[in-house]
């Protein structure tokens, strides 16, 4: 089978709190974009699960959620490297694109084929912001770069 176009390959972790969700709602706009990326991409949602609410949502969205083990490797953000090597392990074939906006998320972007720092409405850590390599203003102008790949082409070559 030919692939057709990049995102055929590609696996895309995704933040909860502060990237698809603000105050435990996920913003507006964001399920439909994932109903259509998740038909050509596998979809993972990170997240400590502060509020206990990441199976719902997951479910919700129908995508994978993830549960971060941060007691294990003693930082949510050493925690979701973890995840991001393992799959890069398992699918070496795969391109990683990570989204979030956090301090814990400053090693998932910095290390994933392609790291996308959302600012959104809780803003974004700088350390974050410098380790990535797209920052927009919110999620849905992330997603939208991964829908139609000639803006990310655009905002990416050189």
């Amino acid at each position: 089978q030919i692939k057709t176009s990049w995102a055929d390959t590609m696996i895309i972790l995704l933040d909860l709190n502060g990237t698809i969700a603000t105050d435990g709602k996920i913003k507006e706009g964001v399920k439909e974009r994932l109903a259509i990326l998740k038909e050509k991409a596998e979809i993972y949602i990170l997240s400590a699960d502060t509020f206990g609410t990441l199976n719902d949502i997951a479910n919700d969205l129908n995508v994978k959620g993830m549960k971060v083990d941060r007691e294990k490797y003693g930082s949510e953000k050493i925690a979701k490297l973890k995840i991001l090597e393992e799959l890069k392990k398992l699918n070496p074939d795969k391109k990683i694109i990570a989204i979030g906006n956090g301090n814990n998320d400053e090693l998932l972007l910095k290390n994933a084929d392609l790291g996308i720092c959302v600012i959104g409405d809780e803003g974004a850590w700088s350390k974050t912001i410098l380790s990535s390599d797209i920052v927009v203003k919110d999620i849905n102008d992330a997603l939208d770069l991964l829908l139609n790949e000639n803006r990310l082409k655009a905002t990416i070559r050189d």
